[in-house]
C-alpha cells in the first residue's frame, strides 16, 4: 500500500476518533443530558431548562411517567370538580394569574418561567439588569401577571394567602386605571417539608432574614410580643440547626400551612386567642381548603408533572422543559433518626398538608392524561371518518400544519443572584 492510500485511510479514522473524543467532553459517561434520535437536529440548551418540541410525545417521556410513587388508594374523597382544573383563562381580558410564593420551594425559578419561559402573543418584557419584567395584555397598559418578577413585592415580602387576598386588588386598582371586575387565578408552590425546612435554614445560615415581610392581618402586622425576633443582631447567620430548631417563634415552623390558611380566623399571631390544639386544627382545614380551591398548584419534586399541569390548567405552552434538580443543599444534609424526627413533629402541620397535597396533585395528573387520551382518540378517529369521507368523494386530504411558534428563550435577561432582602422593592400597602 503506498502512502497516499495510508493517508486516505488514516485521514476518516482520526475524524471519527476526534469525534468521539469531542462527543465524550460534551456527554460525559453518565449523562442524561444528551439525547439523540435518528434524523435529530442539535438545539440549544436555556439556562433553565432543556427546550422540546411543541408535541404531547414530549409528555411520554421516563421523566412524566415514572416518577410518580407506587399506586395507592386516595386517603381522601376527592371529587371530579377537585381534579378536573381547567380554567378558561382570558389573558386578553380581565383575568389575573396571582403566584404565593413560599419560600424555599422552587419559587423563584417557577417565577422565572412565568416571565421568561411562557409562549405568547406578547411576551414579558425582560429587560437585563433589571428584576422585574413587564409583563401586559396583547395591545393594553395592564398586567395579566401577579409576581415577584413582573409587579415585585407590591403586598409585602413573600405575602401570604391571607395579604394577598386582601391587597391584589387593591394594587392593581391602584397600578391601572382599569376597573372592570378582574377574576384572580392564584397559584403556588409546595415542597416536601423536611426538605423546605432545611433549605431555610441553611438560607438564614447565609444570611437571610425576611424581616421586610409585613405578615399584614386583619388590617396590620404583629407587634413585636406577637412575633418575637429569633435572634439578636441584623441577622441569624451561621445559625446551627439545632438552635434553629429551638426558637419557638421561628416562622419557618409549618410555613406552609400558615401561608395558605386564612390567619384571620385563629386571630392571626395572637396565640392566646385560642389553644394550640384548636388553631392548629383550623389553619391545616383552611389550607387545605384554599390550596384545593386554587387555580392551579405545583410540586417541587414533580417538575414535568408540574409543567404538564399548568400548561393543561391555563392552556398555555412553555417554550422549554422543566428540569428536575434533585441534588440541592438540603438534599446534602445529612440527618440522624432522631434529628428528622424532630423536624417532622415540629411541622407537624405541613406534613399533614402536604400529603394531601401530593395525594391530589398525582390524582390530578393521572385524571388529566386519562382525559388527554380520550380526547386523543376521539380526534384519531374524527380524522379517520374525515379522511374516509375525503377518499369516497375523491379529493385529497389537506396537508397537516406543524406547529408554529419560536422556540428560543431571550437569554439576553440577567436575572442575577439576588437577596432575599428587597427592602427598596417592598409596597406597605
Amino acid at each position: 500500500m503506498d502512502e497516499r492510500s495510508s493517508k486516505l485511510i488514516l485521514v476518516p479514522i482520526l475524524a471519527v476518533l476526534f469525534v468521539m473524543i469531542g462527543y465524550q467532553y460534551i456527554c460525559p459517561t453518565g449523562s442524561n443530558s444528551c439525547h439523540f434520535k435518528t434524523g435529530e437536529k442539535l438545539r440549544g440548551v436555556s439556562l433553565l431548562s432543556s427546550a422540546y418540541e411543541d408535541t404531547d410525545d414530549f409528555y411520554r417521556d421516563q421523566d412524566l411517567e415514572e416518577d410518580s410513587p407506587p399506586k395507592a388508594p386516595s386517603k381522601f374523597n376527592f371529587t371530579e370538580r377537585d381534579l378536573d382544573r381547567h380554567v378558561e383563562f382570558n389573558i386578553k381580558g380581565d383575568d389575573v394569574i396571582v403566584f404565593l410564593h413560599i419560600q424555599k420551594t422552587g419559587g423563584t425559578t417557577f417565577g422565572r418561567h412565568l416571565v421568561r419561559n411562557i409562549r405568547l402573543e406578547q411576551p414579558c418584557d425582560c429587560k437585563p439588569g433589571q428584576k422585574k419584567c413587564t409583563c401586559h395584555r396583547p395591545g393594553k397598559e395592564e398586567s395579566w401577571l401577579f409576581s415577584r418578577f413582573s409587579t415585585g413585592w407590591s403586598c409585602g415580602l413573600h405575602a401570604d394567602w391571607t395579604e394577598l387576598t386582601n391587597c391584589v386588588p387593591v394594587i392593581m386598582d391602584k397600578k391601572e386605571a382599569q376597573r372592570n371586575k378582574r377574576n384572580f387565578y392564584y397559584i403556588t408552590m409546595l415542597r416536601d417539608p423536611v426538605s423546605r425546612y432545611l433549605s431555610e435554614w441553611k438560607h438564614v445560615q447565609r444570611g437571610a432574614t425576611w424581616k421586610t415581610a409585613l405578615h399584614m392581618c386583619d388590617g396590620r402586622s404583629p407587634t413585636q410580643d406577637e412575633l418575637p425576633n429569633c435572634y439578636n443582631g441584623d441577622d441569624w447567620s451561621g445559625v446551627t440547626l439545632s438552635d434553629f430548631m429551638n426558637c419557638p417563634s421561628n416562622l419557618a415552623n409549618n410555613r406552609q400551612v400558615r401561608m395558605l390558611a386564612d390567619l384571620s380566623l385563629v386571630g392571626c399571631y395572637n396565640l392566646s386567642s385560642m389553644n394550640e390544639s384548636q388553631r392548629g386544627h383550623i389553619l391545616l382545614s383552611s389550607a387545605m381548603s384554599n390550596l384545593k380551591n386554587m387555580a392551579f398548584y405545583g410540586l417541587t419534586e414533580f417538575q414535568r408533572k408540574t409543567q404538564y399541569l399548568f400548561e393543561r390548567t391555563f392552556s398555555l405552552r412553555f417554550i422549554s422543559a422543566f428540569t428536575q434538580i434533585n441534588s440541592t443543599r438540603a438534599a446534602n444534609v445529612a440527618l440522624s433518626e432522631a434529628v428528622r424526627r424532630r423536624i417532622e413533629e415540629l411541622n407537624y402541620l405541613d406534613v399533614q398538608l402536604y400529603e394531601y397535597a401530593k395525594d391530589l396533585f398525582l390524582q390530578r395528573f393521572q385524571f388529566t392524561r386519562q382525559k388527554q387520551h380520550q380526547e386523543s382518540r376521539l380526534k384519531r378517529r374524527e380524522e379517520r371518518r374525515l379522511l374516509r369521507e375525503q377518499r369516497e368523494q375523491g379529493r385529497p386530504w389537506p396537508p397537516r400544519r406543524q406547529g408554529g411558534g419560536t422556540k428560543r428563550m431571550d437569554k439576553d435577561v440577567d436575572f442575577s443572584a439576588t437577596t432575599e432582602d428587597y427592602t427598596s422593592q417592598v409596597a406597605r400597602w
